[in-house]
Order: structure tokens, then C-alpha cells, then sequence
């Protein structure tokens, strides 16, 4: 190797550093405008929120479970919405995936229309779907389940087709070769190769359908939101504390159950 040349290679290896320690000192200046346009960095206003947040945890502890029992049902009804909300998820997801998905879809036009369809469900928070369909049919934990399937869709779609998009073209193309139809070439070649990840994302989002099921009941969606935010309402912080730390042990509860499937799985 001449000098010259490698003096080229210490010169690109110099510019590839240089751009990425820009790229990083870029997203650091974002990040901490970021922080500076909220607030963060006001110490006045946290020094003035010391004392009620001193309030706020003594008024907490000791949790009072003096109201446990009427917390069962709502905890029952929160995992019921997670498992629901799961199953519907998947259901819609799948067929959006596989349209959105560039070496399944039918052709580029319905490729790109499946995933602005995506984004527009990921565009709206759950939270903001629980009071639509509140509005639309009634309280209880339909909406929440409805509220949770249509925003999980759009993301558990999006990782669905990602995976689907990198998976080996080989066996698509030996199918295909020997005259499967579309259908069976997505059964027999495409989805074999995807399922371990797509049990993995699924497993993901349902522990996550858990937290967030507990919060739609806030809005009237049901679950055990509806008891914090009853809580809340009657400035009982310390039933408050108790619901949390019941929302803590089923999560914890509902995480181990996750990592077990995926060991499971693998």
C-alpha cells in the first residue's frame, strides 16, 4: 500500500469520525433545547414544589388497603382489556402488515396507502381514542379494548412489516418458482421465518397493554384507572398509593408471565 493511498484512508477515517461526533453533538444541542424550553432546567420552581411534593408523599404513606376488595374485579377487568385489546391487535395487524410490507404487498400504490394508514393510528394517543369511544359506546371496557387495539395496530403493524420486509427472499422465491399462489407463499415461506419475532413483539406490546389499560379507566374505559381516578377525586392519597402498588405487583406479575412465553418461544 503507497503512502498515498493510505493517507486517503486515514482522511475518510477522520471524516466519518468528524460527522458522527457532529451528529452527536447535534442531538445533544436538541436535547437540551428541549429540556430548556420545558423548563427543566428552573431550579426556582423546583425548590418551590419541594414542599407539596413533601406533602403529597407523607399524605401516601402508609398505603391504605382498607378497600381491597373492591379492587379485584377492576384489576380483573384491567387484564381482561390487555388480553382483548391483544387479540384484536393481532388480528387487524397481521393483513395491514403484509400489505405494508414492500416484498408482500400487492404492488407500491397499496404498499404506501397501508402505511399511511398506519401512521394515521399511530398518530392518534389511546387515551384521546378511550374518549371517543366512550362518547361513541358508552363506559365500561369495550372502549378501552377498542381505544388499545386501533392505536397498537398502527405499531405493531409497523414492526410486523419490518420484520416481514428482511426476511429471506430465497424460499419466497423457490416457492414461487414452483408455482405456489400468493397466499401460500406467504404461509409456507414468509411467515415461518417472521413468527419468533412477531411472538416477541406481541408478547412486548400485551405487557404494555397492561399499564396502559390501567390508565383508560380514567377517562371511563374501565379497568382499575377508574378507582385511581375516583381516588384522586376524594384527595384519598393513600388509597392512591395502595392502587398503585397493586398496579405495580400485576405488572410485575404480567412481565414475568411475558419473559417466560419468550423463553418459551425461542
Amino acid at each position: 500500500m503507497t503512502a498515498l493511498a493510505l493517507d486517503a484512508i486515514v482522511a475518510l477515517d477522520h471524516q466519518r469520525r468528524l460527522r458522527r461526533l457532529t451528529g452527536v453533538a447535534a442531538v445533544l444541542l436538541v436535547c437540551a433545547l428541549a429540556l430548556h424550553v420545558t423548563g427543566f432546567f428552573d431550579a426556582q420552581r423546583f425548590m418551590e414544589g419541594a414542599p407539596a411534593i413533601r406533602q403529597l408523599a407523607s399524605e401516601m404513606v402508609p398505603p391504605n388497603f382498607a378497600r381491597w376488595e373492591h379492587w379485584v374485579i377492576p384489576l380483573r377487568d384491567t387484564l381482561a382489556m390487555s388480553i382483548a385489546g391483544t387479540a384484536l391487535t393481532i388480528v387487524v395487524s397481521l393483513p395491514l402488515a403484509l400489505l405494508a410490507a414492500p416484498n408482500t404487498a400487492p404492488n407500491a400504490v397499496v404498499g404506501r396507502l397501508a402505511r399511511t394508514v398506519l401512521a394515521a393510528f399511530r398518530s392518534v394517543p389511546e387515551i384521546i381514542l378511550g374518549i371517543l369511544f366512550v362518547a361513541a359506546v358508552g363506559f365500561g371496557a369495550l372502549p378501552g379494548v377498542l381505544a388499545l387495539a386501533l392505536h397498537s395496530t398502527g405499531m405493531v403493524a409497523k414492526f410486523y412489516a419490518e420484520a416481514i420486509e428482511h426476511v429471506d427472499l430465497k424460499p419466497l422465491e423457490a416457492a414461487t418458482a414452483a408455482g405456489a399462489s400468493r397466499l401460500q407463499v406467504i404461509t409456507h415461506a414468509v411467515l415461518p421465518q417472521v413468527l419468533p419475532q412477531l411472538a416477541d413483539i406481541t408478547i412486548y406490546r400485551w405487557e404494555y397493554h397492561f399499564r396502559a389499560s390501567a390508565v383508560m379507566g380514567i377517562v371511563g374505559a374501565g379497568g382499575i384507572g377508574f378507582e385511581l381516578m375516583a381516588a384522586l377525586r376524594l384527595v384519598k392519597y393513600d388509597e392512591v398509593s395502595a392502587i398503585l402498588l397493586s398496579i405495580l405487583a400485576c405488572v410485575l406479575v404480567v412481565d414475568g408471565i411475558g419473559s417466560a412465553l419468550r423463553k418459551r418461544l425461542k
